[in-house]
């Protein structure tokens, strides 16, 4: 019988290609059937995904990102930013979990759960008070996923993809 390992790493300045290509990758699977323009659509990930953005990223001492693998195959990713303030959020305290990503076909093994209590448990450590973030309202899953481990609304954004927007409710997460 085959042992399957699952391990949760540190990011480094090296896995730049490698989580662009992540991001790419599992945004796309994740919001690509709900933006129309797929001209966008590819223009967004050509900017938010590229090497220099991920590399520029992966530098900045305000972001922790952490790789998931099963049995030494990268299946995602989560981005934790540091001190990243909301206006639905009073206390000053706070961190952002900007990105679990999962590839799609590995959703159902639960690596999202082990990818936020990773983050938690290192926003806990860092001594933060609460931890927010936004989802596309009609990321339905995702949305019962957080709201499951206490992520509760707190407000409303539009984030922008071209010139259209789409709602993201704010969740937040008291640590």
């Amino acid at each position: 019988m085959e042992t399957i390992t699952n391990d949760i790493r540190l990011a480094t300045s090296k896995d730049a290609s490698l989580l662009a290509l992540l991001g790419r990758i599992t945004f796309r699977e994740s919001h690509g059937g709900y933006i129309e323009d797929k001209t966008n659509l590819d223009a967004y990930l050509d900017r938010a995904f590229s090497f220099e953005t991920t590399a520029r990223e992966l530098n900045d001492d305000n972001n922790i990102y952490y790789l998931i693998y099963k049995n030494n195959f990268p299946v995602g990713y989560a981005k934790l930013v540091k001190n990243a303030t909301s206006e639905f959020i009073h206390n000053q305290n706070i961190c952002r979990l900007e990105r679990i990503y999962v590839l799609e076909e590995f959703i159902s093994q639960k690596f999202g759960i082990d990818l936020l209590n990773k983050t938690v448990d290192k926003a806990k450590e860092l001594g933060f008070d609460i931890m927010w973030l936004s989802v596309y309202i009609k990321n339905t899953k995702a949305i019962k996923f957080y709201q499951k481990n206490n992520f509760e609304e707190v407000g409303s954004i539009s984030f922008q993809i071209g010139k259209k927007g789409y709602d993201n409710p704010i969740l937040a997460k008291k640590l």
